[in-house]
């Protein structure tokens, strides 16, 4: 996943091993349907949880929230808590957050682009 250093000295392959599997922690983490719907309502605006539950057709308050806090972790969402009553809580993306989105968007478009070719061979398949 991540390249081999050339020198091939332990320090390297220690700090590459750590890269290699915060990376497979990362995708773990962010590779799940409901992780991918979020950074994508999110977009480029400041969302309230409410208005990201209305959005995203079939997630619970739970797997929202979980989501949410997952991504917080690993520093792809910012919330925000307003002091009023009730609390108000935006979201938006971070740096990091809207380069992963970027990479969405390419996996939404091609999704579309490759539809129909799909559905098709899933067709064939008796899918």
């Amino acid at each position: 996943m991540v390249p081999k250093p050339v020198d091939g000295s332990p320090a390297d392959e220690a700090d590459l091993t750590r890269a290699d599997s915060l990376a497979r922690e990362i995708f773990s983490d962010i590779a799940n349907k409901w992780a991918l719907l979020i950074i994508e309502a999110v977009g480029e605006d400041t969302r309230r949880f409410t208005e990201l539950r209305k959005q995203i057709d079939g997630i619970s308050h739970k797997m929202l929230t979980q989501n949410l806090r997952m991504l917080e972790r690993n520093g792809l969402v910012e919330r925000h808590v307003h002091p009023t009553v009730p609390p108000r809580v935006d979201y938006t993306l971070t740096e990091p957050g809207r380069a992963l989105r970027a990479t969405v968007d390419g996996m939404c478009e091609w999704t579309r682009r490759h539809l129909g070719h799909i559905e098709t061979a899933r067709g064939r398949f008796g899918t």
